[in-house]
């Protein structure tokens, strides 16, 4: 009796060659034991469509970090450190 040169996969039903070690169309291989519910994979482990990112993030990273010091204070600063630099180029330009 000869061997057969492909065989159904077991996933998707597509020939896959004898010796093949995944099936050419769906990716199902003989690592995962030619699993049937190979057949919704693309090869990616993926979340589903319940993944809540939000709580992925909240978990992984805790919550976000708070800013340190009065930042009202910064920005004040820089926009009257920003005024005079500019009233004192104006005065240079003026008076020269």
């Amino acid at each position: 009796m000869a061997a057969k040169s492909t065989f159904p996969c077991p996933a998707c039903g597509e020939d896959v060659p004898a010796k093949a070690k995944a099936c050419p169309h769906c990716g199902a291989c003989d690592k995962s034991g030619w699993n049937e519910d190979e057949s919704g994979a693309d090869g990616l482990d993926l979340p589903g469509e319940d993944f809540d990112y939000d709580k992925f993030v909240q978990n992984e990273f805790g919550s976000p970090a708070k800013r340190s010091g009065p930042a009202l204070i910064w920005k004040i600063t820089a926009v009257v450190l920003l005024i005079a630099t500019v009233l004192l180029f104006g005065a240079g330009f003026l008076f020269r």
